[in-house]
Formats: C-alpha cells, structure tokens, sequence
C-alpha cells in the first residue's frame, strides 16, 4: 500500500481519525515468514534478504507478513546514502562484514497477516494493535504511532527527518495501491529517476560529472528531468561509472529534447538505471530544481513523470 502526497506540501489531515507516523528514509521491506524460510522482498518484488543478515531474527516470528522500512542511522538518523552501500550486496562475507560494522533497523508499521488469518481487510487500529503483541527480534522496532499531526511535523523538521504519514485509523490495508488513507509530507521531495546519459566533469579528467535524468509519462515516453550533478563522489561515482558503461547507448533516449547546454558532450545509455535524488521542486516545465543524487535504486521502479 503507498501513501498519496499531501495536496498542499506539509498541511496533513487533523484530527481523531487519523494516527501518524514518521515517514522513514530508506529501502521500504515485506517480511514474509509464511514459508519455510525468511523473505524480504522490496517494492518491486525483488529478494532483497541476502543483503541484510542482521535480519534474520525475523524468521522468529512465525507465520506473519509484515510491512516496514529498512533504515541505516546515521548520527542519530536514517541516511539513505549510508544504506545505498548496502542495498546492492548479496556476497554472504560481504553482507555479513557490512552487518557487523554498519547494522540497519526494520521499523515495522504494519501487520498483513498472522497465524493464516489475512489481516489486510481489517482496521488500521486493529492491525496495530496485533502489530504491537509481537515480540520482536534485535535489530527491528515498531514504528512509533503519534496523535498530532501537526507537532510531528514540525519536530520531524528540526530533527532532520524525512516527513510524516498521516493514516486513517478505519483504512484497510489496500495492496499495490496508492491510496487517500495515506496521506504522505516531505521535508525534502526525492523521487527515482531514470538515467539517460552523462556528462564528464568540465576539467576534462574523464570523470563522471553529471547525469541526465528522465522519468516515464502515461504514454510510456522517457521525458526529460533535467541535468543532476550533485552527490556524485567517491564510491557511488565508481559504481555509477561502471553501471553506465554496461548499458552505453549511441542516441538520446528521451523523446523530448535535451537543451543544448545539458546535452552538449553528453554520453546516452539505455534508461533501466534508477537513482535516488532529493530536489527543492520542479519548474513549470517539469525540470528538477537543485537535485541532488543519493546513490542507485535497485528496489524500486522510476517515479512517473507526473508526480510533483
């Protein structure tokens, strides 16, 4: 289930009908114990439990589905960049080491089912509350509920947090589907978008300098978001360059054109390379104002070109 962006940025519903939770910055997670082993699977179904061993506890909790997200704390909170490193390993060693010097927390939000019963059906309130009788493993936690909207805001602002989720407290838990239940407010807006070529640094050293970054509209069309040079350093600069290199292409793949200033010198590659980047808004034309990349995206598709 995903959560609808607030109409107005940061005005989030009021009152007793609604529960709300901080809206965490990292890799979103099912845990799924219904088998014979543990499962953790992304938003794009992908199996992700290799990379995180820490998590193994989970399978603890027998015959439960359960809906969280993945974080990795840096000075006191979740950095995605810090858990970008992470999210690609699937080496046993290297996934083991990088447990041991860099543990990430699941903080779990909600229950889909346990014990065989489905639980999606049932109320908001009632989910949490068979959430909150599990005994849960290390490395996860419950995702703290709060009743006002409004000061969560705002201390999830002054505490660098990425936002608030307001929830119906009656919602049933609708799978696959973006729902006005759930009604999201970022700090700082971030989207998955698609690359479409790069450019070196201006220097002439060869290096990457920036991306070109695009995003699919309804008709299927890879439009144009705009030039993001920003964040691309050390390792994620390495592992971007050899990801491009795989995928080169000798045309644009966007069906709008690049302007002259982003695309002059620019190397085009198959768009099936998704980023994670954090922006200010974006122009009346669809460009993205003062990107800036926070690391590669294997657990999620690109965001639709229309969404803000």
């Amino acid at each position: 289930m995903l959560a609808t962006p607030a109409a107005t940025p940061g005005v989030l519903p009021s009152g007793p009908t609604w529960a709300f939770e901080v809206k965490w910055d990292g890799v979103r997670a099912l845990a799924d114990t219904t088998g014979e082993t543990l499962r953790l699977t992304s938003r794009n179904e992908r199996e992700i439990s290799a990379a995180y061993p820490e998590l193994g506890g989970l399978a603890q909790l027998k015959d439960v589905v359960l809906d969280g997200e993945i974080v990795l704390m840096s000075a006191g909170i979740p950095s995605f960049a810090a858990l970008a490193e992470r999210m690609h390993v699937r080496d046993p060693r290297r996934a083991q080491a990088l447990a041991q010097r860099s543990p990430v927390t699941y903080l779990v939000f909600d229950v889909l089912s346990r014990e065989g019963v489905d639980l999606m059906g049932r109320r908001y309130d009632e989910r949490r509350a068979v959430l909150s009788s599990l005994e849960l493993p290390e490395h996860v936690q419950l995702s703290p509920v709060y009743g006002d909207g409004g000061d969560l805001w705002q201390v999830t602002g002054e505490h660098g947090l990425e936002g608030v989720v307001a929830k119906r407290r009656s919602s049933v838990y609708r799978a696959g589907q973006r729902s006005p239940d759930w009604i999201k407010a970022a700090h700082h807006r971030t989207r998955a978008a698609l690359v479409g070529g790069w450019r070196g640094e201006s220097t002439g050293t060869g290096r990457l300098g920036a991306l070109l970054l695009g995003a699919p509209d309804e008709a299927g069309d890879l439009r144009y978001l705009g030039r993001a040079g920003s964040g691309l350093t050390g390792p994620l600069a390495t592992t971007l360059t050899t990801l491009l290199a795989e995928v080169a292409a000798t045309s644009s793949p966007f069906a709008d054109e690049v302007p002259d200033q982003d695309g002059r010198g620019a190397h085009w590659c198959e768009p099936v390379l998704v980023v994670d980047c954090r922006y200010l808004t974006r122009t009346p034309g669809g460009r993205l104002r003062q990107p800036v990349i926070r690391g590669v995206r294997t657990d999620a598709e690109a965001d639709p070109w229309e969404q803000r």
